[in-house]
């Protein structure tokens, strides 16, 4: 770090800039803000940093980030609970809630099959995901995984793993390859749900 910076400040920026989108430039525009707040809200952003990482785990019924043991939709009365969609990260569920569209439960895998990141199927959460469909009250399965050369062999592998228990869909993508499903306006995530077809 340049000797431009004082080294409590040279840190501060070094740290901000571990975060995922934040270059240099941005880093120090953070780190110059925090440093013009009152310290009650330094103190407040440092503790809820603290708290989340501390209180937020996983949910142990779909894998979804939770502060308590099971999630708010996995215990919400009014989701469908015949239904399952599956995606790769707790950012999908958050995009696909925010179309306000699907009503049903979710299941989280914790990323994709990516051999050349020595990601395989032991390491995500496809074995629970088998369990849940194969439970008589699941009438569908719908993979809404971004269509990447990982995704799509994911979903294919995940998709012939579920196929003898319950019907499964693949929601209809309205994205280039490579895209991500966080990065999708609502209306395209919308008409992706509604136009899911069956898995080959």
């Amino acid at each position: 770090m340049s000797t431009v910076y004082t080294r409590p400040l040279a840190r501060l920026i070094e740290q901000l800039q571990r975060l995922p989108g934040v270059g240099p430039k941005t880093a120090q525009r953070l780190a110059l803000h925090i440093l013009k707040r009152p310290e009650s809200e330094v103190q407040a952003l440092a503790q809820a940093l603290t708290e989340a990482k501390q209180q937020v785990g996983f949910c142990s019924i779909c894998f979804h980030l939770s502060a308590e043991s099971t999630c708010e939709i996995c215990r919400a009365a009014n989701r469908d609970g015949s239904t399952i969609c599956v995606v790769a990260d707790s950012r999908d569920v958050i995009a696909l809630e925010k179309t306000r569209e699907y009503r049903g439960k979710y299941h989280v895998l914790g990323g994709v099959i990516s051999p050349m990141d020595s990601v395989g199927p032991d390491q995500l959460h496809i074995q629970e995901l088998v369990q849940r469909a194969s439970q008589p009250e699941i009438h569908e399965v719908i993979l809404a995984i971004s269509p990447s050369v990982e995704g799509e062999t994911t979903t294919l592998y995940v998709g012939q793993l579920l196929k003898p228990f319950t019907r499964v869909t693949q929601i209809a993508f309205g994205l280039p390859m490579g895209g991500d499903l966080e990065y999708a306006d609502e209306v395209t995530l919308a008409r992706a749900l509604e136009g899911r077809r069956e898995l080959n």
